[in-house]
């Protein structure tokens, strides 16, 4: 008899699985414990022979393509209604996702959609006493919680970073397999209609980022220098809520509770507070930089390194500092 399949949502950038999908199949596979791990491709092509090759360098066995009919992924309504008709046809044991904006709410509809319940910013996934157990920090990074989900269907969204993506032992070709899906009359009711591609900008997705800066209220709003350091470091420019609100940087750059959870190796804090709801954002970086004006910031008490002092004191000889050191 064949044994369900652990689910996962696949996010792709220009064809190919984002790390953070990657790393969902690495959760997925030990979640599976020998059982198939298959995968949902949402998008108006399924994927090219890269791409499959990457999916079954990770462990996948099959590739569920949704019937979109025209109709947008990007939509939440659309997503969810296609991943409802891939669990219908599979009847996995769990479904995993990167928790992104777009994956704790497909998270949500799924959960809404199939009866069952659903964890999202989750660093880790596992069986306890025969149920799907996730884990997660909450409340400031102050306390571990364990939640075990009591629907019929486990929906778990993995925080980006969370898992060390590992490539599976024996790698294989996986199936491609489309799923027919009925869409209601709720899913076609939001089309979208226009598209605007913005330039790219060569800077790394800022939740997979292995250096982050992040500039707050502090910077009074010029990113220049906070800008270059990250440039320098080879990493992502992030901001806190207050800046956001500001307008000062768009609101995609946010880390924090209502923003992007980053989890990188370094993350550098400049003119940023260290309030609860941008420190579980970043609660799990593995090396804390802080630097701000007032020795009695918060941000002081999570950082490894601390400078006390102005931004722009700070970041032009940190910079200096280092285009010295290379050379450059």
């Amino acid at each position: 008899m064949t044994q369900a399949p652990v689910l996962v949502v696949v996010d792709h950038h220009e064809g190919a699985p984002t790390p953070p999908s990657t790393e969902a199949l690495t959760a997925a596979r030990t979640l599976a414990a020998g059982a198939p791990v298959a995968a949902v491709w949402l998008g108006e092509q399924g994927p090219g022979e890269a791409a499959r090759t990457e999916l079954g360098r990770f462990g996948v066995t099959t590739v569920h393509v949704p019937e979109l009919g025209g109709l947008a992924p990007q939509l939440a309504a659309v997503a969810t209604e296609a991943v409802a008709a891939v669990v219908a046809a599979t009847s996995p044991q769990a479904v995993l996702l990167v928790s992104t904006y777009a994956g704790k709410e497909l998270a949500a509809g799924l959960a809404v959609a199939l009866g069952t319940g659903a964890v999202v910013d989750a660093d880790r996934v596992e069986r306890r006493d025969g149920a799907v157990a996730a884990g997660k920090t909450v409340l400031g990074a102050s306390w571990e919680t364990v939640c075990t989900v009591t629907g019929p269907l486990p929906v778990v969204a993995l925080r980006p970073a969370a898992v060390d993506a590992e490539p599976a032992p024996a790698a294989g070709e996986p199936e491609v397999v489309g799923v027919p899906v009925v869409f209601t009359d709720r899913a076609r009711a939001v089309a979208v209609v226009e598209r605007t591609e913005y330039p790219a900008t060569g800077q790394v997705p800022l939740a997979e980022a292995q250096t982050v800066v992040v500039g707050g209220r502090g910077t009074g709003g010029d990113f220049t220098a906070v800008e270059e350091l990250a440039g320098l470091l080879g990493g992502a420019v992030g901001a806190t809520r207050d800046v956001t609100d500001e307008g000062w940087r768009e609101h995609s750059a946010q880390v924090g509770q209502t923003g992007v959870t980053v989890a990188p190796r370094l993350y550098i804090g400049v003119g940023v507070s260290g309030a609860v709801h941008h420190t579980v954002g970043m609660q799990a970086a593995q090396t804390v930089v802080a630097v701000n004006t007032d020795p009695e910031a918060p941000i002081f008490e999570l950082a490894d390194f601390g400078v006390v002092g102005a931004a722009e004191d700070v970041l032009p000889q940190a910079i200096e500092t280092i285009r010295t050191y290379r050379g450059s």
